[in-house]
């Protein structure tokens, strides 16, 4: 929560010309590296984190190799409607994103898969796929695991 609204303020500041992409980009994501990280390391027990661990990682390596931004394809941008954005990913407009051009470093890990899902429009990358997998699997267990829990407990009870 406090990573996610550390990199909002920071995209935030950058759009309004506060602070230049070029600094606010690489801080944003070590800021979010380091709190998301140790939030992962001290719940490696919870196995679907693993994925989100992947995911953050991928994010990560894309990033750092892009000079701090995620690079966004103007293509998958085009396939789902929002290519109103060609413009501002062209200027940096935030301390997140960036156009993807032909000197992109690993641009099979930016944003390059079109979403268009139930109302849901965006584009995506594989890391994200890792992170919304591994947070699925991470309520699944949690619920599965008190499910369980709730059952032991009734067990318990009725062999009084």
């Amino acid at each position: 929560m406090v990573a996610a609204g550390l990199e909002g303020g920071l995209a935030y500041a950058t759009s309004r010309g506060l602070i230049a992409p070029n600094i606010a980009g690489p801080v944003a994501k070590t800021l979010v590296l380091l709190l998301v990280g140790y939030g992962l390391w001290v719940n490696t027990h919870l196995r679907g984190l693993w994925f989100v661990g992947l995911g953050l990682l991928c994010n990560a390596l894309v990033i750092f190799a892009n000079k701090g931004h995620m690079p966004v394809s103007s293509e998958a941008l085009y396939k789902v409607g929002m290519e109103s954005y060609l413009p501002k990913l062209q200027q940096q407009y935030d301390a997140v994103h960036t156009l993807m051009t032909g000197s992109t470093q690993l641009w099979f890990l930016a944003d390059v898969i079109p979403v268009h899902i139930l109302g849901y429009t965006n584009v995506i990358s594989l890391g994200d796929v890792y992170l919304m997998v591994g947070i699925v699997l991470t309520i699944v267990g949690g619920a599965l695991a008190a499910r369980r829990k709730a059952q032991e407990d009734l067990e318990i009870d009725l062999s009084f």
